[in-house]
Parts: structure tokens; sequence; C-alpha cells
């Protein structure tokens, strides 16, 4: 009988392990990105960045989902004839990228408030794995590709702060901005463009059929009425040393 039941007992063992075998387990999926480490042969372009910028060479990213970049680098500084503009926090961009803010920087941006000195740009956002407008599903951010950097104010000489949304400053100042902006990147969104960038002004080098860009950003005076709210409700505002609460595309 022991061996009768003994006999039973290694017949159920491997049928179910036969059952197991024929049933394949779907593989986990990545909730973290891969992170690869960075080639020891700079890029080309951080070649040409380090003439222009102080930076940090940045392992590349591998998801999760549709995200990731390669050639990233944390962009601390960008280089003037006589001085630095300081990005804080440093920007984790695509080279690319930080090379574009650089070059507008250097030749647009700063010649803007002259003859008061740029000495600082305050990073929003820069890299962030998540959908457009911070929508579960959406297609991936240009932010999730290290492609976008969004901006919440300009730090002067002297301790002054000149937000680019604020009505309250000059008019040509802030169209002379925009202009430059939107001749040096492929999208550009401030106020008026979809109720997510009342606050900052996004920008990326996004890629389109046709060169196809956007330019958004409604130059607005003390006591225009028209801003852009967008369809779906804003997150719940995060702490931000600025007062606003994080940024979106």
């Amino acid at each position: 009988m022991r061996l009768l039941l003994a006999g039973l007992a290694v017949f159920v063992v491997l049928c179910g392990s036969a059952v197991a075998d024929d049933i394949p387990l779907p593989r986990e999926r990545p909730t973290e990105p891969i992170i690869v480490p960075a080639d020891l042969t700079p890029s080309p372009c951080q070649l040409r960045l380090t003439l222009i910028a102080q930076f940090d060479r940045l392992p590349s990213r591998i998801g999760p989902g549709a995200c990731g970049a390669s050639d990233l680098v944390h962009l601390k500084s960008v280089s003037l004839a006589d001085s630095v503009v300081t990005v804080t926090p440093p920007a984790e961009l695509r080279c690319e990228m930080a090379e574009q803010v650089a070059n507008w920087i250097r030749d647009d941006a700063a010649a803007q408030f002259a003859p008061v000195k740029l000495v600082g740009i305050d990073n929003f956002d820069s890299y962030e794995c998540r959908g457009r407008n911070r929508i579960i599903g959406a297609t991936v951010s240009e932010h999730g590709k290290g492609n976008a950097l969004d901006i919440r104010a300009f730090r002067l000489a002297g301790n002054k702060i000149i937000m680019p949304t604020d009505v309250n400053v000059a008019h040509e100042l802030r169209v002379s901005l925009r202009q430059g902006a939107c001749a040096r990147f492929t999208t550009v969104l401030g106020p008026g463009s979809d109720g997510y960038h009342e606050a900052h002004i996004h920008l990326d080098i996004a890629a389109r059929r046709g060169g196809y860009r956007i330019c958004s950003w409604a130059v607005r005076n003390p006591g225009d009425v028209g801003v852009a709210h967008a369809d779906i409700p804003l997150p719940t505002p995060r702490p931000y040393n600025l007062g606003n609460d994080k940024p979106s595309l």
C-alpha cells in the first residue's frame, strides 16, 4: 500500500511539472530604467559642448516603456565671454538639446538683458519619464527622451529675477525672448498654448514631418484675458521654491 501511495505522489508531481512547463510565464516588466554606463569616448556633441558649457556626462537610460535617451549630460552652466550662466538645478538633457540651450543663451537670450548680466536660469524640469502634460497613457513627453527643458525664470546680476510669463515684465523683452526661442527650438510653449504652460516656458527639439514647428507663447499685457485652460484638471500642486507646481509637457 505504501508503495502504491508513493507511486501516486510521484505521478502527481510529474504531471504538475509537465503542466507548468506547458504554460510559459509572462516576462517581468521593468519598473525602473536600465542604466547603461556612459561610453568612455566623448561624443562629437560633447566635445563641442566642452567649449561653451560645463557639464557632467551621464549614463544612458533605457525605459521604462518608451522613455530613455543616450548621450545624456547634466548641463550645469553656460560660458559667456566674461562670465557664466548657471543652470539651477543642473538639467539632465541629451547632448544635442544641451547644445541648443547653450547656443541660445550665448547667442540670443543673454543679449536681451544687456547691459545687465544674465547669471542664471531656473530649470523647472528636464529629463523625466512621463506622458505629455502628465496624462496617464498619453504619448511620451519629450522630457522622457531628454529633449526638453522648462524654464521658470531668468536670474540677473543684483539678485533680480525675470519671469518670462510675467505680464509686468517689459513687453518688448518677452517678445524678443520668444522670437529667439522659436527660431532655435522646434517647440516653444508658454501662456495661451494649452493651459499647462501659464507659468513657465517649455522648449524642446522634437522632430516632426516636413520640419513642422510649434511656437505658441502669447506675450500678454496686464489686464489681458483669455487664459487657455486645459481640458483635464491639473495635478495637485507640488512645492517649488518659486511657488508653482511642477511643469507639464
